[in-house]
């Protein structure tokens, strides 16, 4: 496995092939690696960039302490057959003077985007910029970040980025909460909270389903949160393409929820059968 922290790093050790690519931000886990064997799957020559964005944090939000494990994520990388690791300072990404920056589209707008303005401004320009820079023919993403899927997915169609999108279901610890490099910050009574969580959600997926209208539903979601002891930012059943919210389902509708646990966001859905 080649280590490449610079461009030039990088161009040689690619010499000019196309492969498939895992952008990453560290703190390996299993959901990580499990979208490199599907990039594996895909093609045998695979990249996986690691690098921190500071473009998509806000001030207020845990830039400062997101874990940053390299060696450890370098040697899952290895024995996972990683063939190319980019792994670039923040000088070589954002050089001085770099004052691009791509503007989302509207499945941007409402959710994530709303609560944490500028966020996807800084997804989209990292992605782009690592798409151009790594040139690879499929990317792999994980639906757990559902809407950052939709965001990339519309960036790529607006702008005719010639990549194919890859999208994996989210990997669960065996209680059903969704792997995240963020659970490492849940205390022990946080984690047992946490893990409830999907089977709330699950609840209300199945209601759904069955015929109730998810306004009702994500009402009686959203209190459940709260009694097992969860702050909810929002929960919502969307359409994944346009992330518009949804009254019945839909083909491909997802439910979705975003909770504070202690000083921990979250992320969480599901697919829903119409």
């Amino acid at each position: 496995m080649i280590v490449a922290r610079s461009r030039a790093e990088l161009r040689s050790a690619l010499g000019g092939r196309r492969s498939a690519f895992v952008p990453t931000m560290g703190a390996l886990h299993e959901g990580h690696l499990a979208l490199v064997r599907r990039a594996r799957e895909i093609d045998s020559f695979t990249t996986l960039s690691i690098f921190v964005n500071p473009a998509q944090f806000g001030p207020k939000e845990d830039l400062s302490r997101y874990p940053r494990p390299i060696e450890r994520d370098l040697d899952l990388a290895e024995s996972e057959g990683v063939s190319v690791v980019y792994l670039p300072p923040a000088e070589e990404v954002y050089p001085e003077g770099f004052s691009t920056y791509v503007s989302p589209g509207s499945s941007a707008v409402e959710w994530e985007g709303s609560l944490r303005p500028g966020h996807f401004q800084g997804v989209c320009t990292v992605v782009l910029k690592l798409f151009n820079i790594l040139n690879p023919h499929t990317a792999v993403f994980g639906w757990k970040d559902l809407q950052q899927c939709a965001v990339i997915s519309q960036m790529c169609r607006d702008l005719d980025v010639d990549i194919r999108l890859d999208f994996l279901e989210t990997v669960r610890e065996s209680d059903g909460l969704a792997r995240s490099s963020r659970n490492v910050y849940l205390s022990p009574d946080e984690r047992i909270i946490a893990g409830r969580l999907n089977v709330l959600l699950r609840s209300a997926g199945d209601r759904i389903a069955a015929g109730e209208r998810s306004a009702a539903v994500v009402a009686d979601l959203l209190e459940a949160i709260r009694a097992a002891g969860g702050t909810p930012d929002y929960a919502a059943l969307v359409d994944p393409v346009t992330m518009k919210s949804l009254d019945i389902p839909q083909k491909s509708s997802r439910i979705m929820m975003v909770v504070r646990v202690g000083s921990v966001r979250l992320l969480d859905n599901m697919p829903i059968a119409p």
